[in-house]
């Protein structure tokens, strides 16, 4: 069986319920909003999350950014704390919101997601993820989301962290989009796929053009009345592993029941089952 450890990692997006608070963003301004009890009161905090995961076998952690109250550097070096205390890895910072790709904002997103990568560094992310573009595919908008990427890299250079996108939004709604995006940047921008995004018959064969490309991966699966789809997932999972996918998969669960927790256990011991 594969090693659970560097194979499968965890997104705070699954434990939405348990962490209870999210930090809304504002795109007109650096400042983290006020926190609002989006899924409840919940039982746990972020800076409590590391070892939590550590005790249920998980060594990989993926955040998004609307789980960090503050980016304040005393917290933030809390929090890198707690991940380097309970041998936990940061493997990705996804920044959660802006579109390069609008032509009426799309600077200020370009600057705002730039300020998200300084925090990523600083929790000391192996990898930082980017949204490519929410605007429908076009020549041009496929040619703002290039320019907005080289801004990204420039603002990173010199870090070790790896910046990534994602097959999410319109703009990269279809392979032949993700391929042109990512060809043009000369592989300086990493692909993080998703089994969730896409739908349709045309599913399966869009992630088996995508994946050769992958270094990440989103392994969110179905679940109805409870009960895992295997037949999606396993299809999914054989796209990723025919193309020769080795990197982890994240756990992305969203389901009423079963309970998270459990949920996450599913689906790990559903992909270690079909992987090498």
């Amino acid at each position: 069986m594969a090693d659970s450890e560097s194979r499968i990692a965890v997104s705070t997006w699954s434990l939405h319920r348990l962490l209870g608070a999210t930090y809304p963003h504002d795109l007109t301004t650096d400042a983290v909003s006020d926190g609002e009890d989006t899924y409840g009161d919940g039982e746990e905090s972020l800076l409590g999350l590391p070892s939590m995961l550590a005790n249920h076998g998980y060594k990989r952690l993926e955040i998004v950014s609307f789980h960090l109250r503050s980016r304040d550097p005393i917290y933030l070096g809390e929090l890198r704390d707690q991940l380097k205390v309970s041998g936990v890895a940061l493997q990705t910072l996804l920044i959660d919101a802006g579109d390069m790709t609008d032509p009426l904002v799309g600077e200020r997103d370009t600057r705002w997601i730039a300020g998200w990568l300084e925090v990523a560094n600083e929790l000391g992310a192996e990898n930082a993820r980017v949204i490519a573009g929410k605007q429908p595919t076009s020549i041009q908008a496929l040619e703002r989301s290039v320019e907005g990427f080289r801004h990204l890299l420039a603002a990173n250079a010199g870090s070790p962290m790896r910046i990534v996108t994602e097959n999410w939004f319109e703009l990269l709604s279809t392979p032949e989009a993700v391929h042109i995006l990512l060809d043009q940047l000369d592989g300086q921008i990493g692909l993080l796929a998703d089994f969730g995004n896409w739908t349709g018959s045309d599913k399966y064969e869009g992630l088996k053009s995508i994946f050769p490309r992958a270094e990440l991966c989103h392994a969110k699966a179905n679940f109805i009345s409870g009960q895992l789809d295997e037949a999606d997932y396993g299809l999914c999972i054989a796209a990723a592993e025919e193309a020769g996918y080795k990197g982890p998969y994240t756990l992305i669960f969203d389901a009423d029941h079963p309970q998270e927790w459990a949920g996450l256990a599913e689906e790990r011991d559903f992909i270690l089952s079909r992987i090498g």
